[in-house]
């Protein structure tokens, strides 16, 4: 029996990663659905309550690089687990909150939970998958953030019609800790030889220093560009399309289409580049995209408007997975990859964050000058496909 055959089905360890991350993100999206209600109860204005999702983001920006820190020295495993157990006491916590202030905290200690889960489960799935079978299960991982915002959507209103405020916040935190449970069941280093292997092989020692350099550099911005553009539909999107008339339902349907269009995209970039055995080709296809789709979300209506969503959708959002896949490749270490993927979390927190505060500023404070602002995102998406271009995958 080969080494590779002594790891674990990789379909059902990515599936396992899965179903926790999922839980972890509908966590994060379970406040938007009630956020009404929550002001009400919690006597919350709108610039306080708008912290109950942007903590997450604060936090990721925060703790990125020392939870990629810690994620080498415990291993990915064992800080998804911590994860589970920072979630459920944020829950619970918030679950009994008396006040905004301390239900804003209870999020805060929710998203440091969900920054663990955002850098270990890639981590996960590169120790515990054989390698030709990393693309494949990195495309399942994937879908954790795109699922949990959808059952955050769909699935916390009625929940929170039958069980209340507190029904919804334990119930949800019980969710993850018993998919926890099955990570810890399912989720198993390889064989012994494996194991034994990595005990005995002499551990490296890398350093931040070595990710300044311009091969990584050009990678990290094309990742943050792919944020940036992202972002400017997902926050800016339904807003000029009701400006044009559209129904608020349906804007809200198109601006996050890309998103439910990843459960195609995503499986199959992942499969696709274990079948090539590249990467670099599927991501430079869905970068390419990003930039026009973004602009034609932001400045059309009628057919072209689903022309873009759906196009971000089945190859753009193929993006992520590719990226994920690539990385430890443009590292050239393995060993680089734990503090990396602190690195490359910041960057997405960032990129989400620009993409969030520049497109602001070019619309004008009158939120008119959409073909400006879609220009430039166009604009930009091309620089990340150039930087991506010019980067060595080796």
């Amino acid at each position: 029996m080969t080494l590779q055959e002594k790891y674990r089905n990789h379909f059902l360890i990515a599936l396992a990663l899965l179903l926790f991350g999922t839980s972890i993100a509908t966590i994060q999206f379970k406040v938007p659905v009630v956020m009404g209600d929550i002001m009400t109860n919690m006597h919350m204005d709108a610039s306080a309550a708008s912290w109950l999702m942007s903590i997450f983001t604060f936090v990721g920006i925060i703790l990125a690089v020392p939870t990629g820190m810690l994620a080498k020295k415990f291993g990915p495993k064992t800080m998804l687990l911590t994860a589970a157990v920072i979630i459920a006491a944020g829950s619970l916590l918030g679950a009994f909150a008396g006040n905004g202030m301390i239900l804003i905290v209870s999020r805060a200690i929710e998203g440091v939970a969900f920054i663990f889960v955002t850098i270990c489960g890639p981590l996960a799935v590169q120790k515990y998958v054989a390698p030709e079978k990393i693309g494949s299960a990195t495309g399942i991982w994937a879908l954790w953030v795109c699922l949990g915002s959808v059952f955050g959507g769909v699935l916390t209103p009625t929940l929170y019609a039958a069980t209340g405020f507190m029904g919804v916040w334990i119930i949800y935190a019980a969710l993850a800790v018993f998919f926890a449970i099955i990570v810890a069941i399912v989720v198993k280093k390889p064989g012994e030889a494996l194991k034994a292997a990595a005990e005995t092989a002499p551990e490296e020692k890398v350093s931040y220093a070595e990710l300044f350099k311009p091969n990584i550099l050009l990678f990290l911005v094309a990742f943050l560009v792919f944020n940036m553009t992202l972002m400017a539909v997902l926050s800016f999107a339904p807003t000029f399309m009701q400006m044009q008339g559209v129904d608020p339902t349906l804007s809200g349907f198109i601006s996050t289409l890309p998103m439910l269009l990843a459960v195609i995209s995503s499986p199959l970039f992942g499969s696709l580049s274990d079948k090539m055995g590249r990467c670099k080709p599927l991501y430079i296809a869905a970068l390419v995209v990003m930039g026009p789709c973004t602009l034609i979300l932001l400045t059309q209506t009628g057919p072209l408007m689903w022309v873009g969503a759906i196009v971000m959708g089945l190859v753009g959002l193929g993006g992520p997975v590719m990226c994920l896949t690539s990385y430890v490749h443009v590292l050239g270490k393995p060993e680089l990859m734990s503090i990396g993927m602190g690195v490359l979390m910041l960057i997405q927190s960032l990129g989400q964050f620009l993409g969030s505060w520049l497109t602001p500023l070019l619309l004008g404070p009158d939120m008119t000058n959409w073909m400006l602002a879609g220009i430039v995102m166009c604009v930009i998406g091309f620089v990340g496909t150039i930087a991506l271009a010019f980067c060595k995958f080796k």
